[in-house]
């Protein structure tokens, strides 16, 4: 099942996922995040970002700002180009499920980096979250972080925004126990 969309970035995440797979792995399951489905949980920011910009614009029109224009202007910037980034960071991230681990692997920003989780170290019983839109996040272990990417509040990792989480829970289930 490879479901590795072809951007500027898959060329870079292929070579990754080549360097990452140990002798003998199989890849079992790859996807991308759903990035669209993690811009709509963010489209909130669309809702105060842009009413912000024109009522900097108004204002800057009416003389009411005078230094404070570019900070204004900037906050308002940020709100609306906020999901935007998510999206360029999902188009960077690859998740994988292989015959020994799953990996999540990135080159956003030019760091690339990959981090496996061993069959082995994942709880016993996965969950999903529901995000909408046919994704949702497939948490598969904790106790981790929760300065990670892919790790929520509460220390759960896994696949964040990731398409079909419940077919994907079920490739990861057939993969633990056949090891």
């Amino acid at each position: 099942m490879d479901e590795l969309r072809s951007t500027i970035f898959s060329f870079s995440l292929r070579r990754l996922l080549t360097e990452a797979l140990q002798p003998g792995e199989r890849v079992l399951w790859q996807s991308q995040p759903d990035g669209v489905a993690r811009m709509m949980m963010w489209r909130f920011l669309w809702w105060i970002g842009f009413p912000w910009l024109v009522l900097t614009a108004i204002a800057i029109s009416r003389g009411w700002i005078g230094q404070s224009t570019a900070p204004l202007l900037m906050v308002g910037l940020m709100m609306v180009a906020a999901p935007f980034v998510m999206l360029l960071h999902d188009l960077q991230t690859l998740f994988v499920i292989t015959n020994r681990r799953a990996l999540i692997l990135r080159t956003a920003w030019g760091k690339r980096t990959v981090t496996a989780t061993r069959f082995k170290d994942m709880d016993a019983a996965f969950e999903i979250a529901d995000i909408g839109r046919g994704a949702g996040h497939l948490n598969f272990a904790s106790g981790r972080s929760t300065r990670s990417p892919d790790t929520d509040y509460t220390g759960r990792y896994g696949f964040r925004c990731v398409r079909n989480p419940s077919g994907v829970r079920d490739i990861l289930e057939r993969a633990v126990r056949k090891t």
